[in-house]
């Protein structure tokens, strides 16, 4: 009985499968077809999950680099285009008023010749907040009779210049040379940081005048730890004494290689470079003659003990012309390398 209904039962499911194979046989295929494209879509293939992803990837690289290549305008206006350099607290000082050098500052027990002092101005209208520092080159009574240490360190110079490579102390402050016609370089300096200042004032920024007439008791390093703790930047104005019987055109001092290492050079090199190119640039657009590649690498004392953005320009030589119309066009220059550098 059990082997009948083992028959019987087998019998009931061969003919069931037979008849939903025949529905199957006789149902349409555009459903199954859809059912199957469904499932492509919900379930892509390995290859397919992988475009999508590099897709993805393309996309995100793509957004970040028109990210990069077009800065907002807050990053514009932060002051680190091409410069790196970072907004510090300074000391603030009225308009019109002297700022001398305080002893407890860095590096200002280095001075010997200290006893002067600079003249904060500010400007009146379109105030970027900013203070550049200008040094009128030259231009102290008895500096050529006492010496500093060429580095904070003490170490020796790794270049020749006014003092020779080799030599661990310099001149406090130089005479500097005198023109063709016989005007002291140092006349010529404080004329074009007069001019320069004027121009500076008018475009927004407020000027440290480091040398204010034709005199001022501080020493190279006394000038440089002012602008330190009371500027945004330090440059330092010069007619070069080559000895050359022509006109060889504007340059900067760069940051020669054998002091990149040493502090304070070390954390600040790059922004001293960034601001001298910023400097020729805007020379040459105003049609400045400017010497080979724009700059020369010489160790100076300036470079040496500055914390902010600082450099020596030169103007030229003793061939150069020193008229107020050429001084007038080199303070111009001078202020558009200030604008696109901050």
């Amino acid at each position: 009985m059990k082997r009948f209904t083992a028959i019987l039962l087998t019998g009931m499911m061969i003919f069931t499968l037979a008849s939903c194979g025949k529905k199957a046989q006789d149902t349409s295929t555009e459903p199954a077809i859809e059912t199957q494209a469904a499932e492509k879509v919900e379930m892509p293939t390995e290859t397919e999950a992988v475009t999508e992803v590099v897709t993805e990837a393309a996309k995100e690289t793509q957004q970040t680099e028109q990210t990069a290549e077009q800065p907002d305008e807050e990053q514009n206006n932060s002051g680190d285009n091409n410069s790196s350099y970072q907004y510090v607290e300074r000391a603030s000082y009225e308009n019109g008023e002297s700022v001398s050098l305080n002893p407890s500052w860095q590096y200002a027990d280095h001075s010997a010749i200290n006893s002067g002092c600079a003249v904060m101005y500010k400007a009146t209208a379109n105030r970027k907040n900013i203070v550049v520092g200008v040094n009128a080159g030259h231009g102290t009574s008895g500096g050529t009779s006492v010496k500093t240490l060429c580095h904070p360190d003490g170490s020796a110079k790794t270049t020749g210049g006014t003092t020779g490579a080799g030599a661990t102390k310099a001149v406090a402050v130089s005479g500097g040379m005198s023109f063709n016609d016989g005007t002291p370089e140092s006349s010529v300096t404080l004329r074009m940081a007069q001019i320069l200042k004027d121009k500076l004032l008018a475009a927004g920024y407020d000027v440290l005048m480091v040398r204010d007439g034709s005199d001022v008791q501080l020493d190279n390093v006394a000038r440089t730890v002012i602008c330190n703790n009371a500027a945004d930047c330090h440059i330092a104005l010069h007619w070069d004494g080559d000895g050359l019987s022509y006109d060889k055109g504007c340059f900067y001092i760069s940051v020669p290689g054998g002091i990149k290492g040493m502090e304070p050079v070390a954390s600040h090199w790059q922004q001293h470079d960034a601001l001298g190119a910023s400097l020729i640039e805007g020379l040459r657009a105003h049609g400045a003659k400017i010497n080979g590649n724009g700059s020369m690498a010489i160790d100076l004392t300036q470079t040496s003990y500055s914390t902010v953005p600082s450099v020596d320009v030169e103007l030229g030589n003793a061939c150069s012309d020193h008229s107020d119309a050429t001084l007038e066009n080199l303070a111009d220059g001078l202020v558009q390398g200030v604008e696109g550098y901050f």
